[in-house]
């Protein structure tokens, strides 16, 4: 677990906003994706396809084949080349009937691979159950499982492929936002920040020279459109997204205890502290002996285990560490030598003490 630890900090002397563009922290309020998903069959597989004892597998082969005008029972469907999968894709909010979409696929039975297989037509539904595309093509695999006699050797994971551009739309999103009548244009921020909206709108502002921004609370921003560009909102939203903001961002020191993964951000800043540092190593050896019996003894050869322990106690030292920022923090902790093992434990102690002015979330 703490083989490996990376320190990602941002070296900074002061903390300092960051500059970004209106669209890399917000979108425009009504403009958005749709999931799609359908239930579909992978045919062309070589024996590595869903097993007899999945009847689901059988039953969507004979409907399908019946729908298409073949008679056909169950009991003679003895194929194993065919696979039962879920078809899943994104909509894009301004996609148009004839657009192409990627799509991914996954088994849902007991295939081992769909190496080689051609997703048949599958129709792709939303939530409300209407139809907005259709898929259909062969695979992209990007793994494979190779079997010969008892041994077995496997590269990623054979059993999700995907088909590029296999999609194509049928019916517009539902959700594509019309701007042709649109008075104001909401943008929605990303992470939610009051300093930030405030900047945003500010920024809008001086970029059109009047007061078209207005923040409406920290998440997000209205613009109202100009009369000259009345008509013409999409290039409106064009010059908005292209504004560059200096953003605003929350002090926090994200730690992943299943990697040993620190990450902090320039803004995280530590009041005069002391860290003690040190630890006790106990080392426990066995070693077994064999004691032989001497000759023409009636006893038997006996096994003894001798154990041999030997503890070791690190030198410790008390380090203060004045720091104001991550830098010095940083600085700080490599005075101490610490180790991986030992960083999340003093990040959260520096937390306990109030002396670390971030928020600390443990993944």
């Amino acid at each position: 677990m703490w083989t490996t630890l990376f320190l990602v900090a941002g070296l900074i002397a002061a903390p300092t906003a960051d500059a970004a563009r209106v669209k890399d922290i917000a979108s425009v309020y009504g403009v958005r994706d749709n999931m799609l998903i359908g239930y579909g069959l992978v045919t062309g597989l070589n024996r590595t396809g869903d097993t007899l004892q999945n009847r689901a597998s059988i039953r969507a082969l004979v409907n399908r084949l019946q729908g298409m005008g073949f008679t056909v029972t169950p009991q003679e469907v003895m194929a194993r080349n065919v696979a039962v999968v879920m078809v899943t894709a994104r909509l894009p909010a301004n996609s148009r009937s004839g657009h192409q979409l990627d799509v991914e696929v996954s088994s849902t039975g007991d295939a081992t691979s769909l190496e080689g297989g051609v997703l048949q037509l599958t129709p792709l539904a939303a939530t409300d159950g209407e139809v907005y595309a259709t898929a259909q093509g062969p695979m992209v695999i990007g793994g494979f499982v190779s079997r010969q006699g008892g041994t077995s050797k496997r590269k990623n994971y054979p059993n999700v492929g995907r088909v590029p551009q296999g999609a194509i739309v049928e019916k517009e999103n539902p959700n594509r936002l019309t701007f042709t009548d649109a008075k104001n244009i909401d943008w929605i921020i990303h992470e939610p920040d009051f300093t930030t909206a405030i900047r945003v709108a500010d920024a809008v502002n001086d970029a059109f020279d009047e007061d078209v921004a207005q923040a409406r609370d920290g998440g997000s921003v209205r613009v109202k459109v100009p009369p000259r560009y009345l008509g013409r909102q999409v290039e409106l939203v064009s010059i908005v997204e292209s504004i560059s903001v200096s953003i605003d961002a929350q002090a926090r020191v994200v730690i992943n205890e299943r990697t040993g993964t620190v990450v902090m951000g320039g803004e995280v800043t530590i009041a005069p502290v002391a860290v003690a540092h040190g630890g006790l190593n106990i080392e426990v050896q066995r070693s077994n002996t064999a004691v032989q019996a001497g000759a023409f003894s009636s006893a038997t050869n006996t096994e003894v285990r001798n154990s041999d322990v030997s503890a070791e106690e690190e030198s410790g030292g008390l380090v203060t560490i004045d720091g104001v920022t991550i830098a010095e923090l940083v600085d700080g902790l490599n005075q101490l030598g610490v180790k991986p093992r030992d960083l999340i434990q003093i990040l959260l102690t520096i937390k306990a003490a109030g002396a670390l002015h971030a928020d600390l979330e443990v993944l």
